[in-house]
């Protein structure tokens, strides 16, 4: 075969392995513009919708997973549409990445629901940092709600850290969500003394400190008759911050009239064993 006849052979393979350079060359170029032209729209979009949310008064926490969330939800789509420009099919990418998620959300089963119990907390926001609640077992301030646990400060100021899944799946009770806290006191007094003067007195203590609220309005009843005692039992509402503190200030303060008052609170019975004789030696 001459070279005559080889040099058209030879120019078209050229020619075509140029037409196949070309034809990726733009492919890349488009994989490339798609993936710089998206990233800059992910992160505008993602941005905005941090921004809807710290508008609506969310939790910053939450409102950061949010964004970032949004953010990686479109970069994976961003990924997909530029393989698909390059070419590649993109069912079997998006079954693979269905694939990977599946796997990473079994292996991750425990810290994903703490995730989502996180962000339902956040949400609905059953409680807040600074109110004192009892959730997950344990009973405390609120210092922290992280998107995987809750940080509780102790009354003896031990720190406890409650996965949000726990405390999700429990009861919980929020003692400052309502501003008011109702606080009930006990006293047994002697059958000789005049019930109707203590259950006075008590009134007019609970009456004379302004930290006990007017309204529910607070009362003394008589709760049971005890074999050696008339029991009372005496309620009233405070503001939840004033709580504790008022409960204390009245037990004093009743304990004053007690003793002025000279009224009789009969101790419980006691059993006395007389043993005769000395003991022996060994």
């Amino acid at each position: 075969m001459s070279d005559v006849s080889v040099a058209p052979a030879v120019a078209r393979a050229m020619s075509a392995y140029s037409d196949q350079a070309v034809q990726i060359g733009l492919h890349l170029l488009g994989a490339l513009l798609v993936l710089l032209v998206g990233m800059w729209v992910a992160r505008r979009l993602a941005n905005v919708v941090q921004g809807a949310l710290g508008r609506a008064n969310f939790d910053s926490t939450l409102s950061g997973f949010l964004r970032n969330l949004t953010y990686g939800v479109l970069v994976a789509l961003l990924l997909v549409t530029a393989l698909g420009v390059l070419g590649v099919p993109s069912a079997p990418m998006v079954a693979a990445l269905g694939t990977a998620g599946l796997a990473i959300g079994l292996a991750l089963q425990g810290s994903l629901s703490n995730l989502a119990w996180g962000v339902l907390l956040v949400v609905f926001r059953p409680f807040r940092v600074g109110d004192y609640v009892s959730a997950g077992g344990s009973e405390g301030t609120v210092h922290a709600i992280n998107l995987m646990h809750t940080q509780l400060i102790l009354p003896d100021n031990r720190e406890a850290i409650l996965p949000n899944a726990k405390i999700g799946g429990d009861v919980i009770l929020n003692y400052n969500r309502l501003g008011s806290r109702r606080f009930e006191l006990k006293l047994g007094i002697a059958y000789r003394d005049d019930t109707d003067r203590v259950m006075a007195v008590i009134t007019q203590l609970m009456a004379a400190d302004a930290r006990v609220l007017k309204e529910p309005a607070p009362g003394v009843w008589i709760e049971s008759l005890a074999t050696q005692t008339v029991n009372l039992v005496l309620r009233g509402w405070t503001r939840s911050a004033d709580n504790w503190s008022t409960q204390t200030d009245l037990l004093h303060a009743i304990k004053r009239q007690i003793d002025a008052r000279q009224i009789s609170v009969p101790a419980g019975p006691q059993e006395v064993t007389l043993v005769r004789g000395a003991p022996k030696a060994d």
